[in-house]
């Protein structure tokens, strides 16, 4: 009887042998459905091929098996456990989440509060582990009267003593979260101060929906791959950006909330979390529908949570319901940031086409026309993205280095790949090729209009600004920025009340610009309408205006700028 490494090995080869008839693949599924594993990481490798197989099944019967052993998968993960095995590779970022393990870990407020609201009696913090107990010192006495006559002259104090004695009959953690829901503060406080608790929270899953294992969705019609997969060398950005628009589907506030819920489980069980998960806005959901089974969602952030100067959205892809990756995408002007990170099950599949949708998307959306990769992306610090090989994923989409240094040394190593068969970019230079961004600009694009910039440099000019001529007092830097900026603009300050956040924020940065007070009625009048539209129900109109505002866009491009550069 083959041994269960060799199975496995064979059902990796044949679920990524598009254009078959799927005869192998059913053999090989039925072939492990009778077998026992007695090892966790080999458990967890039928589980991570059978996700692959359920969301790129070549026929009916393969997605079928796929539906059937997941399902059904939770068995198998007790029985490994009762057997005494090491449960370890089941907590691995690259497998955790699987239904009948425990996710363990220290989550920020907002997600603790999404967890503890959604699955009260299944998460709880791990009591017995607190690092440092003297932090609960200092916070709980705001909910436990008399706790100071303790904690403030006593050593070894028994927190969970105190806690148990308030809360009788409920559940610790869940009596500390309503506790902090009911304090009255601003919601950043309120996590600043939960945050500083560093309490870690275990999530047991048993067989829940939220687990990386059942984690998906019905569709009416699934797509069935009878053909190999797209390649990355048939992608084309420039094709793509010059597509017509793909219709988007405003989706309802309650619908955009099921769809940002599912995503905020499918990152957490995985120990990933994006700001724009944690805090999108379900009223500004789109999704759409890009064919191959591929379903697509985007969404904004509401105005109190957005950043002070960059538009932002967020979202992730479905492939035929299951999440196979999310989405961030950070814009200035018709400049995004973008990241795009496929989870490891999925990386198998169609991911240059499913990238170069997004971005169409984002682009019809946004308005944007150049787009740049982050060094961590890249691999700068990332190990993950060196192993993968990330640099070559986007240079051979049309992404070059910024950093002329960096252009050399990629041009280099094309001339060793085109002279050298078989020839691979050793780790240490793909980290030294990570070490600056990368950017694609559309066809029509100004080339080079961005390479030295970077938002860090605004907000380091304001600072530079403000240590200079108020002696590093924020305060003072923010109360002068808006009367000069509302002087400049002619607007008086009465007049920015339901944008006055906004306003505060991008007065800092048009605050640096000299010569803001000459600029024309109409330029000022457009930079007003630009600050309104930072508070609007969407950012994607924020973007657009900055992109037609030339002055503004030169003016920020030149901020941006390293000190000293002309």
């Amino acid at each position: 009887m083959p041994s269960l490494a060799k199975l496995l090995a064979q059902l990796d080869e044949s679920k990524r042998q598009f254009g078959k008839d799927g005869a192998r693949t059913e053999k090989l599924l039925s072939g492990l459905s009778k077998r026992r594993f007695n090892e966790a990481e080999t458990l967890a490798r039928f589980h991570e091929a059978l996700l692959f197989i359920r969301s790129h099944p070549q026929n009916e019967t393969t997605f079928q098996f796929a539906e059937s052993f997941l399902s059904t998968f939770v068995q198998r993960v007790d029985q490994l456990r009762e057997s005494g095995a090491d449960m370890t590779p089941l907590d691995y970022i690259e497998y955790s989440g699987i239904t009948g393990t425990v996710i363990s870990g220290t989550f920020s407020y907002d997600i603790v509060r999404f967890l503890a609201g959604r699955y009260p009696s299944s998460v709880d913090a791990k009591w017995s582990d607190l690092e440092k107990p003297e932090r609960l010192g200092a916070t709980l006495p705001r909910f436990l009267p008399l706790l100071y006559e303790d904690s403030l002259v006593e050593a070894n104090i028994p927190y969970v003593s105190w806690i148990d004695s308030a809360t009788k009959k409920h559940r610790r953690f869940g009596w500390l979260i309503r506790r902090f829901e009911q304090l009255e503060t601003s919601p950043r406080e309120k996590s600043e101060l939960y945050d500083s608790l560093g309490l870690r929270v275990q999530w047991e899953l048993r067989d829940s929906k939220a687990s990386r294992t059942r984690n998906m969705r019905r569709v009416k019609e699934v797509f069935y791959h009878r053909e190999p997969l797209i390649r990355r060398s048939e992608v084309s950005l420039d094709r793509e950006f010059q597509s017509p628009a793909i219709p988007l589907i405003k989706l309802s506030r309650r619908a955009g909330k099921n769809a940002q819920d599912m995503l905020r489980e499918t990152t957490t069980v995985r120990y990933r979390e994006l700001y724009g998960i944690t805090h999108g806005d379900p009223g500004t959901v789109v999704r759409a529908d890009v064919g191959r089974g591929i379903e697509i969602f985007l969404w904004g952030l509401p105005p109190d949570r957005r950043l002070p100067i960059r538009a932002y959205h967020a979202g992730f892809t479905l492939k035929n319901g299951v999440p196979i990756n999310y989405i961030e995408g950070i814009t200035i002007c018709e400049r995004m940031e973008i990241g795009f990170n496929t989870f490891y099950t999925f990386r198998d599949g169609e991911s240059a086409w499913v990238y170069a949708k997004v971005l169409r998307l984002l682009h019809h959306l946004t308005g944007v026309t150049c787009i740049s990769i982050d060094p961590y992306q890249l691999g700068f610090n990332n190990d993950e993205a060196i192993d993968s090989g990330a640099f070559w994923f986007y240079r051979k989409l049309g992404f070059r280095p910024t950093q002329p240094r960096l252009a050399r040394l990629m041009a280099s190593e094309e001339r060793k790949i085109a002279s050298t068969p078989g020839y691979r970019t050793p780790p240490s230079v793909l980290r030294r090729l990570s070490a600056g961004n990368v950017v694609y600009e559309a066809p029509g694009t100004p080339r080079g209009d961005w390479d030295r910039f970077s938002i860090r440099n605004l907000g380091l000019a304001v600072q530079r600004r403000m240590a200079e001529k108020f002696d590093g007092d924020a305060q003072s830097i923010r109360r002068a920025s808006l009367n000069e900026v509302s002087r400049a603009l002619g607007v008086g300050l009465g007049k920015w009340e339901p944008e006055r956040r906004s306003f505060e924020e991008i007065a800092l940065v048009l605050g640096l610009i000299p010569d803001l007070a000459e600029w024309s009625p109409r330029e000022k009048e457009r930079v007003i309408q630009i600050i309104r539209a930072k508070s609007g129900a969407d950012e994607s109109r924020y973007a657009r205006l900055l992109q037609r505002h030339a002055r503004l866009r030169a003016a920020l491009i030149r901020i941006g700028e390293p000190p000293g550069v002309d």
